[in-house]
């Protein structure tokens, strides 16, 4: 496996933003993975593990350690057809298709949603209801000190909502598992329905291009110390909408969509400076208009601080 400098990461990432990563690599196996991880250990530079880059912004400078991106694809369901395990790499919508092919339901609740395995473990990824923790059944993970590779359960990643464990930078998902139902021909050609309705809803509400997805998080109840008609209200979209900001709003080559008022997308030659702007004058609009402030749902990659308006 060769190890690359100075590479490109704007085409490696939905907003197609960024600098360059100094140290870059894709690793196909579990052996690469470790041998990568051991590389920056020797150098004592930063690693990001970069998967399909559907839920980050990249910095205008960059990555100055060693991005990862991982490109295990090995899929395999287990004789019972209860639990099917994936490489890193693998696109969680090639991994929904693979199951359905096999007459395996469950995780097709996050059909459309780009990510690869390994970055939506690591998020969390949920859509309605629905959080992948519930369906995650056991990983393999590297852990960044020591380069070993040791399996763990589903509670050893403290889930929680747009987190896990893994927030702590100190291990890497090289495979996990996930629990599936065995069922018949008629029962999966239904469920091949609902994943191409689904993926057809969130092409006509979302924008397909361009963006991170859903740039701020929902609040947290401690977070809101007001209620709207007797409740809290914890979506963000809730409060952008009323500020009137949808398909309106714009920063440079930095626009808010007009399909989602939380999604922000880039036009040509856009920054990320640009979306970093367009993301603080939503900030503060949110919080001159209410007196809370959004936080990003988005991760953040390169940066020397953290580039947005903190909570008061």
């Amino acid at each position: 496996m060769e190890i690359q400098q100075y590479i490109s990461l704007a085409d490696k990432n939905w907003f197609k933003t960024g600098g360059k990563a100094h140290y870059y690599c894709r690793p196909t196996n579990e052996q690469e993975f470790a041998h990568a991880v051991q590389f920056a250990n020797q150098e004592g530079i930063e690693i990001f593990v970069l998967g399909e880059g559907a839920n980050i912004l990249l910095s205008d400078e960059g990555f100055s350690g060693l991005v990862i991106h991982p490109q295990l694809t090995d899929m395999m369901v287990d004789s019972t057809r209860t639990v099917v395990t994936a490489g890193a790499g693998v696109r969680v919508q090639d991994l929904i298709d693979y199951c359905l092919e096999q007459h395996c339901l469950g995780i097709e609740e996050f059909s459309g949603i780009p990510g690869t395995v390994g970055g939506s473990v690591y998020i969390n990824i949920h859509y309605f209801q629905f959080l992948l923790s519930q369906f995650l059944v056991n990983a393999r993970v590297i852990d960044r000190a020591t380069g070993t590779i040791y399996d763990v359960d589903q509670s050893w990643f403290n889930f929680g909502y747009d987190y896990s464990k893994l927030f702590e930078k100190q291990h890497y998902v090289v495979q996990a598992s996930f629990a599936v139902k065995p069922v018949d021909a008629v029962q999966a050609a239904y469920a091949k329905g609902r994943r191409d309705e689904i993926i057809r809803h969130r092409l006509n509400r979302y924008p397909r291009s361009n963006t991170c997805g859903s740039f701020f998080r929902n609040f947290l109840p401690d977070e809101l110390s007001f209620e709207i008609e007797g409740k809290k209200v914890p979506f963000v979209a809730y409060y952008l909408d009323k500020i009137g900001v949808k398909g309106v709003l714009r920063v440079g080559n930095a626009v808010v969509s007009y399909q989602h008022a939380n999604m922000l997308v880039t036009q040509d030659n856009a920054t990320t400076a640009d979306v970093i702007a367009l993301a603080r004058t939503l900030q503060t609009m949110v919080r001159e208009k209410f007196g809370i402030t959004p936080q990003a749902e988005c991760q953040f990659i390169g940066f020397s601080s953290h580039p947005l308006l903190e909570q008061l």
